[in-house]
């Protein structure tokens, strides 16, 4: 379940992350420091989040790789 879990959370940080910086790219809006504030405490935690979640997808290179040699 862990690993599971932990994949699946990663996945997901790093989709929000992605929709933010869509946001701020076609609008100009940063949803993250209109909802918390410009780097608050709150909003510097969910970046380093995103960072460290981004990190760890990394790895998942890995997994794709070793599906193609499956074939």
């Amino acid at each position: 379940m862990g690993s599971k879990f932990l994949q699946y959370f990663a996945l997901t940080i790093v989709v929000i992350g992605a929709v933010n910086w869509g946001l701020i790219g076609f609008f100009n809006l940063n949803l993250v420091s209109a909802l918390f504030g410009s780097m608050s405490w709150f909003s510097r935690i969910i970046y380093a989040l995103v960072g460290l979640c981004g990190l760890y997808l990394i790895s998942f290179y890995g997994l794709v790789s070793e599906e193609g040699q499956e074939a």
